[in-house]
């Protein structure tokens, strides 16, 4: 069985529907549907079973899984930047996954995690996903820092040789749809141009980056399942990886795509950013991708205006968006 954490969120329900491309069902989700709409995403996917993420931990912590673990994929974890419960995000993205790694280190299972640009805090220190220098990266809010402690907990314990941490960037696309404030501004740029006509932006507060100049690297969800399949496929690939296309572009350009792949005129308005998440705004993330590319892995990533092309007119657009 491939375990898939997190299996009914954005990524991991998107790498699900990549398992089924190529032929494989014999997976397990697992997740915490709670009151939200995550279960939507798993209505076209075909799998073995669907697990709480507590039973499943206790199913590893008891080492007495009823099936047998080719490779966990453990995307689950709370990816709100904005999330202020500092212990909750300690105990569900640092210590579960260290209790998950631990075992699959012991019992030689495949191990693929989400990290997250968020590590990078704001990259004043650069987007090398070079492992000596990952102890040195600041975070600036407490999500990048639970998946910050992960990193140094695997680098620490030495198992970057037998495991794959994935450090995604700005990901967007089918089956975010449940993640509210946390989707992408291209889905919420695609239903305000549908309500209003036009696209709100927010302000930039420093002088070398214009309003909406301000520069993401925006990778799109079918090309990162793309690279997790591949390294499912290479077991002998292991380290830490950044996962963008390594190419940043401006908020601009990505509304345009929006407004281009939806045949209506662009019109943006710039608005004052809150001022909770002023000092932690990211005005510029770019993927340095040269060491997961000297790995082996065919990185084949579209352009922008193509992911967003696809992602509106074969999903937003139609009645069931989902993957």
């Amino acid at each position: 069985m491939i375990v898939v954490t997190g299996g009914a969120g954005f990524i991991g329900s998107a790498f699900v529907w990549k398992l089924n491309r190529e032929g494989r069902d014999d997976i397990i989700v697992v997740d915490h549907l709670g009151e939200t709409d995550k279960w939507k995403n798993l209505v076209n996917r075909k799998f073995a079973d669907y697990l709480h993420k507590d039973d499943f931990l206790d199913m590893i912590l008891a080492d007495d899984p009823p099936f047998e673990i080719e490779a966990i994929i453990h995307m689950g974890a709370c990816s709100s930047t904005t999330e202020r419960d500092a212990d909750y995000l300690a105990e569900n993205n640092y210590h579960y996954s260290c209790l998950l790694a631990d075992w699959a280190a012991r019992r030689q299972v495949r191990f693929i995690y989400a990290s997250s640009a968020a590590t990078y805090g704001d990259g004043g220190r650069g987007f090398s996903d070079d492992e000596q220098g990952i102890g040195n990266l600041r975070p600036i809010n407490m999500y990048g820092y639970s998946k910050q402690l992960f990193d140094l907990w695997v680098l620490r314990k030495k198992f970057q040789d037998r495991f794959v941490g994935i450090k995604f960037f700005n990901v967007f696309g089918p089956n975010e749809y449940h993640k509210g404030d946390m989707a992408s501004v291209i889905f919420k740029a695609y239903h305000q141009i549908q309500k209003t006509g036009q696209v709100k932006l927010f302000k930039s507060y420093k002088p070398e980056y214009g309003d909406g100049g301000q520069m993401r690297d925006f990778v799109y969800v079918k090309d990162c399942v793309e690279a997790l399949w591949w390294l499912l496929a290479n077991p002998g690939v292991n380290g830490i990886f950044n996962l963008g296309t390594g190419k940043a572009r401006n908020w601009n350009d990505l509304v345009d795509a929006v407004f281009a792949a939806m045949k209506i005129s662009a019109k943006v308005e710039y608005i004052e950013m809150p001022a909770p998440i002023q000092d932690q705004y990211q005005y510029f993330t770019e993927a340095k991708m040269d060491k997961l590319a000297a790995a082996g892995c065919p990185l084949k990533f579209r352009s922008l205006e193509e992911s967003v092309s696809d992602y509106v007119t074969n999903h937003l657009q139609k009645h069931d968006p989902h993957l």
